[in-house]
């Protein structure tokens, strides 16, 4: 995997392009078998504040080992068909082809993603899913690895995954070197689940706004589906379909989340214990807080605290 071809056209955003350039662009100290990189574009390319002169055109991507499609700028804005045409071919000729966070948009337009597991920003991965049905879209994790399409979670995660490419082609040693040039982690623990924000489904004009407000101020107490249907002024199989339809959980899943949302914010603003966090949010001990915070949000209760407090 010697020759790297980063793919610039379109608006592009500088930071992943600049992590993709860097980490393959640069070979460690006493590494002489590196990659050969290449910037292939149509022509010169904005490039946030910078502008990116190609060093070759697109139908040399079908010519690399491997492909780099950075972030685009505007998830909205049709991918560059030029582009799109290219990488396909490029894939179809034998290049393992990577994007980096909204890249993976110009992979599904390309239909590299049909039936693989992929990955981009965790803002954009409903659109992502939404736009190609036939891709498996895992919100939650920092890159995907399909053998010969890899796609990657927003920002930093386009690190993670350019070191795992070294990793793959230079071993574990060659790739942790990489990452202490770059003072980074070599691995990080759990996905991008710990750092997504979702927004409070309580204000708005939906019937259940009053009472997912409620729920939320008294989530240190047990709360039934029966009580919020009393409090809903409903019957508490109707409130399960106005759940389901509103914010697409059951009751008690939503409660859950909740839940542990708050433990989160406990986490990050103060120095309380776990056993007293999952008491104040109705998780009741330690074991139970744990067991759920982990699958909610990918790493467990004191590993988030040591990384967001």
């Amino acid at each position: 995997m010697r020759t790297v071809a980063i793919a610039t056209a379109g608006h592009l955003l500088h930071f992943e392009l600049g992590v993709a350039y860097e980490i393959f662009g640069n070979p460690p100290a006493g590494i002489t078998d590196w990659y050969d990189v290449m910037l292939c574009g149509p022509e010169p390319v904005r490039v946030g504040p910078f502008t990116a002169q190609p060093d070759a055109g697109l139908d040399r991507l079908a010519q690399a080992d491997t492909v780099i499609v950075p972030a685009c700028v505007d998830v909205d804005e049709p991918p560059v068909p030029e582009l799109v045409d290219a990488v396909r071919a490029a894939h179809a000729s034998g290049a393992r082809i990577a994007s980096l966070c909204t890249g993976a948009f110009t992979l599904g337009a390309a239909g590299l993603l049909k039936g693989r597991r992929a990955t981009t920003h965790w803002a954009h991965t409903d659109e992502l899913s939404a736009r190609f049905p036939d891709a498996e879209v895992d919100p939650d994790v920092l890159y995907t690895d399909n053998g010969s399409v890899l796609t990657s979670a927003g920002k930093a995660a386009a690190v993670d995954l350019c070191l795992h490419l070294v990793q793959l082609d230079h071993g574990a040693v060659v790739a942790n070197t990489v990452a202490r040039r770059l003072v980074v982690p070599p691995h990080r623990a759990g996905g991008q689940a710990q750092f997504v924000t979702k927004p409070v489904q309580a204000a708005g004009g939906h019937p259940l706004a009053a009472v997912l407000e409620w729920a939320q101020q008294r989530l240190d107490q047990p709360l039934t589906v029966t009580d919020l249907a009393r409090r809903a002024g409903t019957s508490p199989r109707h409130l399960t379909r106005l759940f389901n339809a509103t914010t697409g959980q059951t009751p008690l899943q939503w409660l859950l989340v909740q839940r542990v949302r708050r433990a989160q914010q406990l986490l990050e603003a103060t120095d309380t214990g776990i056993e007293a966090i999952a008491r104040s949010t109705g998780l009741g001990t330690a074991t139970t807080l744990r067991r759920h915070f982990h699958r909610v949000v990918g790493v467990p209760p004191h590993t988030y605290r040591q990384t967001f407090r």
